[in-house]
């Protein structure tokens, strides 16, 4: 009997969870504060959690290969760190360095040590993240600098089309990685070592340049993040990210909006889902008029949930594949469903009828088929 065999997952219903919980906020909050659906408001929202946005669509693409990366943070802060060291140049030109200073970094750092060097990611990353924050807050000395730039003022607090600018950046990233993930080879390998680093190893895919240019990704989605805070504020803050925050904000996002934490599956839509999610419930607390402390307490609660549910996402399939091999095994050609009688004795009984009746299972005596061809290899030995 063949088994049987198993229909696509499709990547959306992962996400599915994530879209409902933040319509299901969205329709309480608005219900229990006018305010919340004004134009104002909405744009608050999106202005807000652009950043954070703009971090965890690279943070995506780490999770699917099956790394993490909590240098996000400590990127941020060196990429305004950078913008105030270049403020002597053209605004655009400075912030095209800083995206690539994020991107070299990303890749020569975190993905050389990680993809080439083989080191842990957890380790590598936590590793860069204390040494970016040390370097920014030793030149910096701790001291936020104040940024005069109308291109960064524009990037930041200008409307296009009635969006704020910061979330038509978002959008135009959402697009080129989609497309990346999910129409280049590059995504596929992405999702193919995600699923099975070994496997990927064996097809011939390049897992060290792939992982190099993963973390390049996200360094350079690190450093896009800290232009466009260092926009909305007109400063160079060396907190930026409070101390890897950012990161855990980030990775409670991705899992919430399906991305497995063992990487091989997920998407942008459903970080986007997780994002929202967490900026429309830290929206709340502040409109309700409650501390901004909460804000912490329930990203805390939401990052518990993410796992929680990426954990149970990984358990069900397998104990469906269990329930499926224990009902081919014990499964026949008859009717019932259960094994036969062999040769009038129960099935599994270690006894077998005939001749042999008395003889344990798996001993057969010289006169039958397999005594004969084991007496045959004997004599021809």
């Amino acid at each position: 009997m063949t088994a049987p065999t198993r229909k696509p997952r499709l990547t959306g219903l992962k996400s599915a969870g994530a879209w409902l919980a933040l319509i299901v906020i969205i329709a309480v909050l608005g219900g229990t504060h006018h305010d919340f659906f004004e134009v104002s408001n909405i744009r608050n929202v999106l202005s807000t959690n652009a950043e954070l946005l703009v971090v965890a669509a690279g943070m995506t693409v780490v999770v699917i290969s099956g790394g993490i990366d909590l240098s996000v943070g400590a990127m941020m802060a060196a990429a305004q760190l950078l913008l105030m060291e270049l403020h002597g140049l053209p605004a655009a030109l400075a912030i095209v360095i800083v995206l690539a200073f994020g991107f070299a970094v990303g890749a020569l750092v975190n993905g050389v040590l990680i993809g080439i060097a083989k080191l842990n990611f957890f380790v590598v990353t936590l590793a860069s993240m204390t040494f970016g924050y040390g370097i920014v807050l030793v030149i910096t000395n701790g001291t936020t600098t104040t940024l005069s730039s109308n291109v960064l003022n524009q990037l930041g607090n200008s409307l296009v089309l009635g969006i704020p600018t910061p979330a038509v950046i978002f959008l135009v990233l959402l697009a080129i990685l989609a497309l990346l993930l999910h129409r280049t080879t590059f995504g596929r390998a992405v999702y193919s070592i995600g699923g099975n680093a070994e496997a990927s190893r064996l097809a011939g895919i390049p897992i060290p340049a792939v992982t190099v240019l993963v973390y390049g990704i996200s360094g350079f989605c690190g450093a896009l993040g800290g232009v466009i805070d260092a926009g909305r504020f007109l400063a160079a803050t060396p907190t930026t990210g409070n101390n890897g925050e950012i990161a855990l904000t980030c990775m409670a996002a991705v899992l919430l909006g399906g991305t497995a934490l063992k990487g091989g599956s997920g998407g942008q839509a459903g970080t986007v889902a997780g994002v929202l999610v967490i900026g429309v419930l830290a929206n709340g607390v502040d409109l309700l008029g409650l501390s901004s402390y909460w804000q912490q307490a329930v990203t805390g609660v939401v990052l518990v949930a993410a796992v929680s549910l990426d954990r149970f996402r990984a358990i069900r399939p397998f104990r469906n594949r269990r329930m499926v091999g224990a009902r081919l095994a014990v499964s026949t050609d008859g009717e019932s469903g259960w094994p036969a009688p062999v040769g009038g004795q129960p099935a599994g009984s270690t006894y077998r009828s005939g001749s042999d009746q008395g003889l344990p299972a798996g001993r057969a005596g010289p006169h039958t088929a397999v005594g004969h061809s084991l007496a045959a290899g004997t004599g021809d030995n």
